[in-house]
Protein backbone atom coordinates (compact mmCIF):
# COMPACT_ATOMS: atom_id res chain seq x y z
CA UNK A 1 0.00 0.00 0.00
CA UNK A 2 3.16 2.33 0.69
CA UNK A 3 4.31 2.05 -2.48
CA UNK A 4 0.85 2.84 -4.61
CA UNK A 5 0.86 5.68 -2.41
CA UNK A 6 4.74 6.68 -3.40
CA UNK A 7 3.74 5.97 -6.91
CA UNK A 8 0.64 8.54 -6.89
CA UNK A 9 2.71 10.92 -5.22
CA UNK A 10 5.53 11.01 -7.88
CA UNK A 11 3.30 10.40 -10.58
CA UNK A 12 1.55 14.08 -9.38
CA UNK A 13 4.96 15.57 -8.59
CA UNK A 14 5.90 14.59 -12.26
CA UNK A 15 2.23 15.96 -13.96
CA UNK A 16 2.59 19.14 -11.74
CA UNK A 17 6.56 19.65 -13.20
CA UNK A 18 5.59 18.48 -16.94
CA UNK A 19 2.66 21.59 -16.46
CA UNK A 20 4.67 23.39 -14.91
CA UNK A 21 7.42 23.56 -17.81
CA UNK A 22 4.69 23.40 -20.86
CA UNK A 23 2.66 26.31 -19.86
CA UNK A 24 5.02 29.33 -19.96
CA UNK A 25 4.79 31.31 -23.13
CA UNK A 26 8.02 30.92 -25.49
CA UNK A 27 8.73 29.94 -28.99
CA UNK A 28 7.11 26.28 -29.06
CA UNK A 29 4.10 27.71 -28.04
CA UNK A 30 4.09 30.52 -30.52
CA UNK A 31 4.95 27.40 -33.13
CA UNK A 32 2.43 24.93 -31.86
CA UNK A 33 -0.37 27.67 -31.89
CA UNK A 34 0.37 29.31 -35.75
CA UNK A 35 0.78 26.06 -36.86
CA UNK A 36 -2.78 24.71 -35.72
CA UNK A 37 -3.80 27.78 -37.46
CA UNK A 38 -2.43 27.45 -40.66
CA UNK A 39 -2.49 23.74 -40.82
CA UNK A 40 -5.14 22.35 -38.46
CA UNK A 41 -5.52 20.52 -35.30
CA UNK A 42 -4.07 17.65 -36.15
CA UNK A 43 -0.49 19.76 -37.13
CA UNK A 44 -1.28 21.32 -33.23
CA UNK A 45 -1.08 17.84 -31.77
CA UNK A 46 1.85 16.56 -33.25
CA UNK A 47 3.70 19.52 -32.42
CA UNK A 48 2.88 19.51 -29.28
CA UNK A 49 3.47 15.61 -28.98
CA UNK A 50 7.19 16.26 -30.23
CA UNK A 51 7.62 19.23 -28.00
CA UNK A 52 5.99 16.64 -25.01
CA UNK A 53 8.66 13.59 -26.07
CA UNK A 54 11.12 16.47 -25.47
CA UNK A 55 10.55 17.29 -22.24
CA UNK A 56 9.87 13.88 -21.25
CA UNK A 57 13.64 13.30 -22.13
CA UNK A 58 14.55 15.35 -19.89
CA UNK A 59 12.82 14.04 -17.24
CA UNK A 60 14.14 11.04 -17.61
CA UNK A 61 17.68 12.74 -17.07
CA UNK A 62 16.78 13.81 -14.51
CA UNK A 63 14.48 11.19 -12.91
CA UNK A 64 17.11 8.62 -13.22
CA UNK A 65 19.80 10.84 -12.15
CA UNK A 66 22.01 10.76 -15.27
CA UNK A 67 24.84 12.41 -13.54
CA UNK A 68 26.93 13.12 -16.51
CA UNK A 69 23.99 14.82 -18.56
CA UNK A 70 23.07 16.90 -15.81
CA UNK A 71 26.56 18.12 -15.36
CA UNK A 72 27.12 18.60 -18.93
CA UNK A 73 24.02 20.77 -19.58
CA UNK A 74 24.92 23.05 -15.99
CA UNK A 75 28.78 23.21 -17.65
CA UNK A 76 27.43 23.77 -21.27
CA UNK A 77 25.05 26.41 -20.24
CA UNK A 78 26.81 29.44 -22.33
CA UNK A 79 26.81 26.94 -25.77
CA UNK A 80 23.69 26.37 -25.20
CA UNK A 81 22.15 29.63 -24.94
CA UNK A 82 24.25 30.76 -28.08
CA UNK A 83 23.73 28.20 -30.50
CA UNK A 84 19.95 27.76 -29.41
CA UNK A 85 19.24 31.42 -29.50
CA UNK A 86 20.62 31.10 -32.91
CA UNK A 87 18.78 28.32 -33.99
CA UNK A 88 15.82 30.05 -32.52
CA UNK A 89 16.44 33.20 -34.82
CA UNK A 90 16.98 30.99 -37.80
CA UNK A 91 13.45 29.64 -37.42
CA UNK A 92 11.82 33.03 -37.29
CA UNK A 93 12.85 34.35 -40.12
CA UNK A 94 11.28 31.14 -41.85
CA UNK A 95 8.60 31.82 -40.41
CA UNK A 96 8.30 35.29 -40.82
CA UNK A 97 9.23 34.60 -44.49
CA UNK A 98 6.41 32.05 -44.98
CA UNK A 99 3.76 32.45 -47.38
CA UNK A 100 0.52 32.52 -46.29
CA UNK A 101 -1.82 29.36 -46.63
CA UNK A 102 -5.88 29.63 -46.38
CA UNK A 103 -6.92 27.61 -42.77
CA UNK A 104 -9.07 24.80 -44.78
CA UNK A 105 -6.05 23.54 -46.99
CA UNK A 106 -4.85 20.14 -46.33
CA UNK A 107 -1.32 19.80 -44.86
CA UNK A 108 1.44 18.52 -47.27
CA UNK A 109 2.18 14.88 -47.23
CA UNK A 110 5.25 13.85 -44.82
CA UNK A 111 4.11 17.38 -42.91
CA UNK A 112 3.45 15.46 -39.61
CA UNK A 113 7.13 13.86 -39.21
CA UNK A 114 7.95 16.86 -39.72
CA UNK A 115 6.04 18.69 -37.28
CA UNK A 116 6.99 16.49 -34.62
CA UNK A 117 10.66 16.41 -35.18
CA UNK A 118 11.04 20.35 -35.78
CA UNK A 119 9.33 20.66 -32.08
CA UNK A 120 11.15 17.69 -30.80
CA UNK A 121 14.45 19.56 -31.86
CA UNK A 122 13.43 23.02 -30.71
CA UNK A 123 12.67 22.29 -27.32
CA UNK A 124 15.73 20.12 -27.02
CA UNK A 125 17.50 22.77 -27.77
CA UNK A 126 15.44 25.91 -26.11
CA UNK A 127 17.64 27.21 -23.64
CA UNK A 128 14.73 28.38 -21.39
CA UNK A 129 13.87 24.72 -21.31
CA UNK A 130 16.93 22.99 -20.45
CA UNK A 131 17.75 25.72 -17.38
CA UNK A 132 14.21 25.62 -16.22
CA UNK A 133 13.75 21.74 -15.93
CA UNK A 134 17.14 21.77 -13.99
CA UNK A 135 15.61 24.76 -11.94
CA UNK A 136 11.99 22.92 -11.43
CA UNK A 137 13.18 19.48 -11.17
CA UNK A 138 15.55 20.61 -8.23
CA UNK A 139 12.72 22.43 -6.66
CA UNK A 140 11.02 19.44 -6.61
CA UNK A 141 13.19 17.07 -5.13
CA UNK A 142 12.84 14.91 -8.35
CA UNK A 143 16.17 13.43 -7.88
CA UNK A 144 17.63 10.66 -5.99
CA UNK A 145 17.70 6.61 -5.87
CA UNK A 146 14.55 5.37 -5.95
CA UNK A 147 12.87 1.64 -7.51
CA UNK A 148 13.13 2.27 -11.48
CA UNK A 149 9.27 1.64 -12.12
CA UNK A 150 8.70 4.53 -9.52
CA UNK A 151 11.23 6.66 -11.40
CA UNK A 152 8.83 5.28 -14.20
CA UNK A 153 5.69 6.99 -12.78
CA UNK A 154 7.82 9.85 -12.00
CA UNK A 155 8.54 10.35 -16.23
CA UNK A 156 5.14 9.64 -17.23
CA UNK A 157 3.77 12.20 -15.05
CA UNK A 158 6.01 14.64 -16.56
CA UNK A 159 4.77 13.89 -20.48
CA UNK A 160 1.30 13.53 -19.29
CA UNK A 161 1.01 17.08 -17.40
CA UNK A 162 3.43 18.52 -20.38
CA UNK A 163 1.02 16.87 -23.03
CA UNK A 164 -2.32 18.35 -21.02
CA UNK A 165 -1.17 21.54 -22.09
CA UNK A 166 -0.38 21.19 -25.70
CA UNK A 167 -3.74 19.50 -26.14
CA UNK A 168 -5.62 22.64 -24.10
CA UNK A 169 -3.64 25.15 -26.38
CA UNK A 170 -4.57 23.26 -29.75
CA UNK A 171 -8.12 22.53 -28.64
CA UNK A 172 -8.35 26.45 -27.85
CA UNK A 173 -6.58 28.00 -30.62
CA UNK A 174 -8.39 25.70 -33.25
CA UNK A 175 -11.47 26.75 -31.90
CA UNK A 176 -10.96 30.15 -33.72
CA UNK A 177 -9.34 28.95 -36.30
CA UNK A 178 -12.37 29.29 -39.41
CA UNK A 179 -12.07 32.71 -38.50
CA UNK A 180 -8.64 33.48 -40.01
CA UNK A 181 -8.72 33.83 -43.59
CA UNK A 182 -5.30 34.07 -45.82
CA UNK A 183 -4.52 37.52 -44.73
CA UNK A 184 -4.77 36.98 -40.81
CA UNK A 185 -2.83 33.70 -41.68
CA UNK A 186 -0.13 35.65 -43.18
CA UNK A 187 -0.04 38.07 -40.37
CA UNK A 188 0.17 35.35 -37.93
CA UNK A 189 2.79 33.80 -39.81
CA UNK A 190 5.02 37.66 -39.15
CA UNK A 191 4.19 37.75 -35.41
CA UNK A 192 5.15 33.95 -34.82
CA UNK A 193 8.32 35.06 -36.87
CA UNK A 194 9.25 37.95 -34.97
CA UNK A 195 8.22 36.54 -31.89
CA UNK A 196 10.45 33.37 -31.99
CA UNK A 197 13.19 35.80 -33.64
CA UNK A 198 12.98 37.85 -30.46
CA UNK A 199 13.44 34.81 -28.18
CA UNK A 200 16.40 33.96 -29.95
CA UNK A 201 17.93 37.37 -29.53
CA UNK A 202 17.32 37.74 -25.90
CA UNK A 203 18.73 34.17 -25.53
CA UNK A 204 21.52 34.89 -27.15
CA UNK A 205 22.37 38.06 -25.55
CA UNK A 206 22.08 36.41 -22.30
CA UNK A 207 24.81 33.56 -23.34
CA UNK A 208 26.98 36.20 -24.38
CA UNK A 209 26.57 38.09 -21.21
CA UNK A 210 26.76 35.00 -18.98
CA UNK A 211 29.98 33.50 -21.35
CA UNK A 212 31.81 36.63 -20.03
Amino acid sequence: MESELIGLWLLSKGFVAGLAIAVPVGPVNVLCASRTLSKGRLSGLISGFGAATADTLYGAIAGFSITFLIAFLEREEFWIRVIGGLLLVAIGVMYFRKPAQAANLRAENGSARSDFSSTLLLTLTNPSTVLSFLAVLAGLGMGGHRAWWLTFLLVGGIFCGSMLWWVTLVLMVNRFRQRFDQRAIGWMNRIAGLAIGGFGIVTFLIGLKHGR
